[in-house]
């Protein structure tokens, strides 16, 4: 899978819920509703919840050919054969990751508000990078938040992918893609919503402009 064209778009990550049926039904409207990739993400779960929920959403993102991202767990992502695994500066290793999980799968590394964190992790062989806080989030209500000229510059100097994360919403959202954004990691604005299915299609056409990375590779 090239990252270049699996990781665009809408990029949902999932909240904390411990009834996994609550969880496919609300992903798989955020599917339908256009989402392009798919990050399990549950801080509270325990092992044995966590490989059901990862084995859930495995299939049910084959169903939709959405790319589907492990956060943090490496041996996770190769247990439900996810198409790669997300890290954080205290997790492991590229290379660790890459070891485990082979070349075809995605990595991704949170750069936070570090440009230079961003280039060692493409020189260490990270298919995608992500930035944030963009704007105040309140899942991680500590993060420092950062500027959306740190985009700008990452897209000038770096050839992968970029993520945006952090307390975006359908009024900040298109700022993030005209600054370079390759895809907008969302989960509170989407998951949080009345209609899931409807903010999904919401933020999706923001790309349709063609400002993501498959669409600056081909002009």
């Amino acid at each position: 899978m090239n990252p270049a064209y699996a990781i665009k778009g809408v990029y949902a990550i999932t909240p904390d819920c411990a009834n996994t049926t609550d969880l496919l039904h609300r992903v798989r409207l955020a599917l339908t509703g256009q989402v392009e990739v798919l990050q399990y993400r549950n801080k509270s779960a325990n092992t044995a919840l966590r490989l059901e929920q990862a084995h859930a959403l495995r299939k049910l993102t084959r169903e939709f050919a959405t790319t589907f991202i492990v956060n943090d767990d490496i041996q996770l992502a190769a247990h439900v054969d996810a198409d790669g695994v997300h890290l954080g500066i205290a997790d492991d290793s590229v290379d660790t990751a890459r070891t485990a999980l082979g070349m075809h799968k995605i990595i991704g590394i949170s750069c936070y508000n570090r440009l230079s964190l961003a280039q060692d992790a493409v020189d260490a062989g990270a298919d995608y990078v992500a930035f944030g806080a963009f704007f105040p989030s309140i899942i991680k209500p500590n993060a420092e938040v950062t500027d959306i000229e740190l985009l700008q510059q990452a897209r000038a100097k770096l050839t992968v992918p970029l993520v945006a994360i952090g307390g975006i919403n359908l009024h900040n959202a298109a700022s993030l893609v005209h600054a370079g954004a390759d895809a907008l990691a969302v989960i509170s604005v989407l998951f949080g919503s009345e209609d899931i299915m409807a903010t999904a299609k919401k933020l999706s056409k923001l790309f349709n402009s063609n400002r993501s990375f498959a669409g600056r590779l081909t002009r």
